[in-house]
């Protein structure tokens, strides 16, 4: 991850609810979560209002674009 792409990943959402920053479910995956179960375990994430309907989506983009 480019240094600018990292900046930018602190500074979107990666969980609306609960106000996690995308750069906390990167980090999640590139220490070895492989599934969105394993990334909410990680970050806290998927226990919000939405129950991981939006944050879901993103892990699952995120888990693709890194195999």
């Amino acid at each position: 991850m480019q240094p600018n792409e990292r900046t930018m990943a602190g500074l979107k959402a990666g969980c609306i609810c609960k106000g996690i920053k995308l750069l906390r479910l990167i980090e999640a995956i590139d220490n070895g979560a492989t599934t969105f179960a394993e990334v909410a375990a990680a970050t806290g994430i998927g226990d919000g209002p939405c129950k991981g309907k939006r944050c879901g989506e993103k892990v699952r983009q995120l888990l693709a674009e890194r195999r």
